[in-house]
């Protein structure tokens, strides 16, 4: 038996974020002339300073003891789930000055979350995934019921916990299932095992996946396990929401491809039927949903379950140009999304509101951020020129050349739907005069301005720059295939 590497040095950044974790509590309670504000740049400017170490694991392999991989496509989600959470820790300022007597516990959370995802874009072991399924999980739960005082963050909370848990059962008893198969629970010592032929135990396997699927179907909010989304979207404070449609989402379907490029891909026809038929009921119901929605929030909520949809997609016909192709898109959404939640979190901040028809005259009141929206709702549309249209593409030609030309179908007719509900918003926000009594200009806060247009451009750079990034992606989901 080869010697197990316990190299706690490859732990590193995850050591500097949980002593992140106890920096921020500790100056939250016993350094009380710090302004809560203030919080949100310290925790921002760490998360930013780890994920600059993280990059020192660049073209780099090793593990963990074989439960934990670092190597480049570890790297590319780290900094990933690292950035997205500065951005919401910055974005969540206002929140926490007036709404929260300790945010330090807030911010810890959200550390603690992006710890949890890092797991599952790492793990290498059923039971390290479903540890880090549950650490980000639990620190969600909390966090989107986090205005105590708000009966919707409350319901939202309480709907997300007792749904989540039951998805995390699903995927406990799939994973129990597999090992009972199998032996192991291994990644690699799993797909080997497979190789050897398992025909006596075919349907405790097909009942594993299908239970691993659900379990996991849920924490992507994809269709049937969606329920939840729209009520936790439409409760959770304004930036906790952007977390959920972004960090939650990513780290679902970063463990998804390290789970199934390197455990089921050898029975990669028996489950292949599955992902393509929930793909292809999660893009028709998200998109179709939307176009009856008023709240934004929960307009974003089903708009993200159409794009759960397409990046599905890329599970289904999974290789290693697809799974390119999937993170790539999973970069581009993530770029976009945040860019139009960064303008409603600054609008809501400034209007106190949240619903579609509240967007009205937005190009007059804050031109700036009109037109941020308006980039960005095109990007998520898949509209040239911008992130969206290139991560579509791709991953459509990506699909198609794995045969699966339905969905690929599919998948361009929902996003043309999308462009009417996207639409509307930009109605609001550009044909629609201010109501009467509301003033002409509000006073956006240059850090929201400021992040809005970096987000942008950003949009514009995977759009019309992508081959960099993409070589970048490639080259860390190679890993996944070895």
């Amino acid at each position: 038996m080869n010697q197990l590497n316990l190299d706690y040095t490859l732990f590193i950044p995850e050591f500097l974020l949980a002593g992140l974790v106890v920096l921020i509590v500790a100056l939250d309670l016993y350094v009380p002339q710090v302004r809560k504000s203030w919080l949100s740049y310290i925790a921002a400017a760490g998360l930013g300073a780890v994920a600059a170490v993280s990059l020192a694991w660049v073209n780099k392999e090793s593990d963990f003891a074989r439960i934990v991989a670092i190597d480049n496509y570890t790297t590319y989600f780290r900094v990933f789930f690292m950035a997205t959470a500065v951005i919401v820790c910055l974005a969540s300022g206002k929140l926490v000055e007036d709404k929260l007597r300790h945010p330090g516990e807030f911010f810890a959370l959200i550390i603690l979350s992006t710890i949890g995802a890092i797991g599952m874009a790492a793990s290498r072991e059923l039971m390290t995934a479903y540890l880090s399924l549950e650490l980000l999980s639990f620190s969600l739960y909390i966090l989107v019921s986090f205005e105590k005082f708000d009966l919707r963050s409350n319901e939202a909370g309480i709907k997300y916990l007792l749904l989540g848990a039951f998805a995390s059962a699903f995927f406990l008893y799939g994973t129990s299932l597999i090992y009972g198969v199998t032996g192991t629970t291994y990644y690699s010592d799993i797909s080997a095992n497979l190789g050897q032929g398992t025909d006596k135990f075919e349907w405790a396997l097909l009942m594993g996946l299908v239970m691993m699927i659900a379990g996991l179907g849920f924490k992507v909010a994809a269709v049937p396990f969606h329920m939840w989304t729209p009520d936790a979207y439409e409760g959770a404070p304004v930036a906790i929401t952007a977390y959920l449609s972004t960090t939650s989402k990513a780290a679902g379907f970063a463990l998804l491809l390290r789970l199934f490029g390197g455990a089921f891909q050898i029975v990669h026809d028996d489950w292949s039927w599955m992902i393509a038929g929930i793909a292809a009921a999660t893009m028709i119901l998200g998109n179709l949903v939307a176009l009856q929605q008023h709240n934004i929030k929960r307009l974003m909520a089903y708009s993200s379950i159409g794009q759960v949809g397409y990046m599905l997609m890329g599970i289904a016909g999974l290789s290693h140009d697809t799974a390119s192709a999937l993170v790539l898109h999973m970069t581009g959404y993530m770029v976009s999304n945040m860019a139009i939640f960064v303008v409603i979190i600054a609008w809501y901040n400034m209007t106190g509101k949240e619903e579609i028809a509240d967007f009205r005259g937005m190009r007059e009141r804050a031109p700036l951020l009109a037109g941020v929206l308006a980039g960005a709702l095109f990007s998520l549309a898949g509209l040239p020129l911008f992130a969206g249209f290139v991560t579509k593409f791709i991953l459509f030609q990506a699909v198609t050349d794995e045969g699966y030309y339905w969905l690929a179908a599919i998948a361009v007719v929902t996003s043309v739907i999308s462009l009417y509900y996207y639409l509307q918003v930009m109605k609001q926000a550009f044909v629609i005069k201010p109501a009467e009594g509301e003033e002409a200009a509000l006073p956006v806060p240059l850090l929201m301005n400021g992040m809005a247009a970096a987000l942008m451009l950003g949009v514009f750079y995977v759009g019309l720059y992508p081959q960099q990034l993409f070589d970048a992606i490639d080259n860390a989901t190679a890993f996944l295939f070895v």
